[in-house]
C-alpha cells in the first residue's frame, strides 16, 4: 500500500527527532536477523557466553 506524502514527512520528522531510538531499533533488527539466519552454532555459543557475562555484570 502506498504511503502518503504527509505520512512520509511525519516518518521523516520522527526519525530526525529520535535518532538514538531509530539506531537502537535498526541495530536490534540486524542482530536478530544475524542470529536467526547467518550465525553458526560455534558463534551462537560465543554469543551466549558474552550475553551471560553481560547479564552477570549488570
Amino acid at each position: 500500500m502506498p504511503v502518503s506524502n504527509a505520512q512520509k514527512r511525519a516518518n521523516q520528522a520522527w526519525a530526525e527527532k529520535n535518532k538514538e531510538r531509530r539506531n537502537y531499533l535498526s541495530r536490534r533488527s540486524s542482530a536478530r536477523s544475524f542470529i536467526r539466519n547467518i550465525a553458526t552454532q560455534e558463534y551462537l555459543m560465543e554469543l551466549q557466553g558474552m550475553i551471560e557475562e553481560r547479564l552477570e555484570g549488570n
